[in-house]
């Protein structure tokens, strides 16, 4: 903060003609205003901000005149005190126009810290959020969710009253016990299914019987929401741009589903839906055809993963399901809860910081199968790198998160249509386009320049051989390997 900055500042303010999210200003010429104290509360529990002291809004943002700098600048550092845990903002005292300015950066709380209140009044009735160019006290709900920073939540560690061994789906089961013995044999090899089961969490004994845990159950489970109707996923295609938009006949929606049952069968059937709903068009580079969804199903599997993975299961949002949210020009996915731990959606896709709201269920994911074939989550802290790079060689731009306390959104915009994008597969230039692809990549391998051009095994197979013979192209492998690969010839 200095002289220039704060001219900046003021004239940004002049223009808009109000406070803004980062900014509080005050006129404090005789006083310090009581709602102060809850601009620190609330920008220390957001993203943090400035407090401007000695400027009237009034009247265009000028300069008070007999405003006492120094007075107020130490009732400013007392009054700070009045807050657990207690700000401790830069203050500064700088010229502005002839006059002097009390300027104040009340910088972001760790999430561990959070929420800060006035300590008066206690933590539920204290606690505030910075909207728009005001402040808000914050639920009971959004307290408990900072609270759940302090400790790892055990939530998803919850018995499920009623529920049984047999409310789990045995299939599922075996597949997730097996995976667990292979990846532990010295640990796991020996044990019973029982004692596996157990020691991961996904059931726990009372008296005599096993009790799937909310984990276990929402993992595995044949129809979870026999005990939890609304930790489901809603699944909604939208005519418009938005949830009020009618388009043409006036219906609300194209599309509605409640998809309920396991995590995994949950995913399968919103990416079904997704697909249902949306076009796959082709894009020619070349001679090589390249089918390109509208959003690409790896990319929507990770996002709807994370979702019901890291989404919130304290009692209090277990009535608010997971959303997919299908619009004409883009697709939302909202789940309950906001980000956990140390990520941020600064470090999200770029620091690998995987921090677990529900430590026992993202353990079970890793190893819960697909009905199909594969597992739901690596559990590594790269799902939103994959999908970053899915989107890209679908020729989409990155995905928009957005974060509060309450909810977490990912936002896919729907892929533009290029212009080499045609629906009839590539004729003609074959050699060129492997030689173009070659030229982007180190390697390739067969089935890879097959999948990239859309054209038969033998065909390629016969292009490469001419290739090789004509000293354009090598193999990187003895003949007949199954690792062979191919490259340029430098």
């Amino acid at each position: 903060m200095n002289e220039q900055w704060l001219a900046n500042t003021i004239n940004e303010l002049r223009r808009i003609g109000n406070d803004s999210q980062r900014f509080e200003v005050k006129e404090a010429k005789q006083s310090l205003p009581k709602s102060l104290v809850e601009t620190m509360s609330a920008f220390s529990n957001s993203s943090g901000g400035f407090i401007i002291l000695g400027i009237s809004e009034k009247n265009g943002f000028a300069p008070v005149e007999g405003f006492e700098a120094r007075r107020i600048q130490d009732a400013l550092a007392n009054e700070c005190d009045k807050l657990t845990p207690p700000v401790r903002p830069q203050i500064e005292v700088i010229p502005f126009e002839e006059s002097l300015v009390v300027c104040a950066r009340v910088k972001e709380m760790h999430p561990r810290d959070k929420p800060c209140y006035i300590t008066a009044r206690g933590m539920y009735d204290s606690s505030y959020v910075r909207t728009g160019d005001g402040d808000r006290r914050m639920t009971s709900y959004e307290v408990d969710r900072y609270m759940e920073e302090h400790l790892q939540p055990t939530y998803d560690d919850d018995a499920v009253e009623g529920a049984e061994l047999a409310d789990l789906d045995a299939e599922l089961l075996a597949g997730f016990v097996r995976r667990q013995k292979e990846l532990h044999p010295r640990i796991l090899g020996s044990r019973s299914d029982e004692e596996v089961l157990l020691d991961l969490h996904v059931v726990k004994r009372q008296g005599d019987a096993l009790v799937p845990t909310l984990a276990g159950l929402m993992a595995m489970g044949s129809f979870p929401q026999k005990f939890f109707p609304r930790l489901n996923v809603t699944f909604t295609a939208y005519p418009g741009t938005s949830r009020t938009e009618r388009v043409n006949d006036s219906r609300r929606f194209l599309d509605n589903q409640s998809i309920v049952g396991s995590i995994p069968v949950m995913i399968e059937d919103a990416i079904a839906a997704v697909v249902r709903n949306t076009r796959t068009g082709a894009v020619i580079e070349g001679a090589f055809r390249r089918d390109v969804p509208d959003y690409p199903a790896t990319a929507v599997r990770e996002a709807i993963a994370n979702a019901l993975m890291h989404r919130d299961y304290s009692p209090e949002s277990r009535g608010s399901q997971v959303q997919v949210n299908l619009y004409v020009d883009r697709l939302e996915i909202i789940n309950p809860g906001g980000l956990y731990g140390d990520v941020t959606i600064e470090s999200l896709g770029t620091s690998g910081v995987s921090s677990a709201r529900n430590q026992f269920l993202s353990n079970i994911l890793e190893t819960t199968p697909y009905p199909a074939g594969g597992y739901v989550v690596e559990n590594r802290g790269t799902g939103y790198q994959e999908i970053g790079e899915q989107l890209r060689r679908a020729l989409m731009p990155p995905a928009r998160p957005h974060n509060s306390t309450v909810a977490f959104s990912l936002t896919l915009d729907r892929r533009r249509v290029a212009p080499s994008e045609r629906k009839n597969g590539a004729a003609g230039g074959v050699d060129d386009a492997i030689l173009d692809y070659l030229a982007k990549h180190s390697s390739a391998s067969m089935a890879e320049l097959v999948s990239e051009s859309g054209l038969s095994r033998s065909s390629i197979t016969s292009h490469v051989r001419s290739l090789i013979e004509s000293g354009s192209v090598e193999p990187m492998e003895p003949p007949r390997s199954p690792k062979q690969r191919y490259r340029l010839v430098r």
